[in-house]
């Protein structure tokens, strides 16, 4: 089995700073993608940022040069970085990370219950 622990949410005010980390433990062999994903009331799930193995980053337009993701492969941990905060952050994040548990297996999805984000003064 494998576990996804994010951490580090919490309410801010506007301008503010936050940093979430989600921490893979559990049965496994690699991790390619690891992603941050955020839900607000009322709204779809929307992708934020992503991370493969080798670093390569992407991010949702509407984040792009405030936030930034990060991972430490030692450790199967993934770090959103977010300054500049806006009201429009406030959403519950979710980490998900593409899992292979052994050597030639296949890989799965995994997700974490997320964390709770508050922007507001």
């Amino acid at each position: 089995q494998v576990q996804l622990v994010e951490s580090g949410g919490g309410l801010v005010q506007p301008g503010g700073s936050l940093r979430l980390s989600c921490a893979a433990s559990g049965s496994i062999f690699s991790i390619s993608d690891m992603g941050w994903y955020r839900q607000a009331p009322g709204k779809q799930r929307e992708l934020v940022a992503t991370i493969i193995s080798g670093g390569t980053t992407n991010y949702v337009d509407s984040v792009k040069g405030r936030f930034t993701i990060s991972r430490d492969n030692a450790k199967n941990t993934a770090y959103l970085q977010m300054n500049s905060l806006k009201p429009d952050d406030t959403a519950v994040y979710y980490c998900k990370a593409v899992v292979t548990r052994r050597v030639g297996g296949p890989s799965f999805q995994y997700w974490g219950q997320g964390t709770q984000v508050t922007v507001s003064s």
